[in-house]
């Protein structure tokens, strides 16, 4: 297999993934559908392809580069509970684009990656369950008490 074909897997691979995927996880998924592909192809391909703009190339202090097969501008959180980055859906925020563009060359910068931090859909549901199973737990311990003191003045 050629390095053409193999790096036409590994884009292709990465844009049917939504979840910024590090190389090992790309690698993990790619072995066993092009099993002659090595992890040092892997990086090379995905840190070329960011390189060039093809691809997006996601990373923080302390974390593993992430890769994001999109490479048009749009932003991405970081859930705070699962740590799973996803895209934003927001809308653009044009005022802040303009603002961090400005500041780029006076601070010596050639990029900046903006990420959001929240809970991601998933944690948010299991978020809003728990906050509704302990209101219903509140509120019987609430009847409880009001059922416990109406027994006390009735002498039950």
């Amino acid at each position: 297999m050629n390095k053409t074909v193999q790096r036409e897997a590994i884009l292709s691979e990465l844009r049917k993934m939504n979840t910024h995927p590090t190389a090992d996880e790309l690698y993990a998924v790619l072995r066993p559908k092009v099993p002659q592909i090595s992890l040092g192809t892997i990086y090379r391909n995905l840190e070329d392809m960011a390189n060039r703009g093809v691809i997006r190339k996601l990373e923080l202090t302390g974390r593993q580069k992430r890769f994001d097969g999109d490479a048009s501008p749009h932003y991405h959180a970081r859930c705070r509970e699962c740590d799973r980055i996803f895209n934003l859906a927001a809308p653009r925020l044009d005022e802040v684009d303009k603002l961090l563009a400005s500041l780029m060359p006076e601070l010596g910068c050639s990029g900046v990656y903006l990420e959001w931090s929240g809970l991601c859909p998933a944690c948010r549901e299991k978020e809003q369950q728990l906050q509704n199973q302990k209101a219903k737990e509140v509120e019987q311990d609430e009847k409880r008490e009001v059922v416990s003191l109406s027994a006390v003045r009735t002498g039950r």
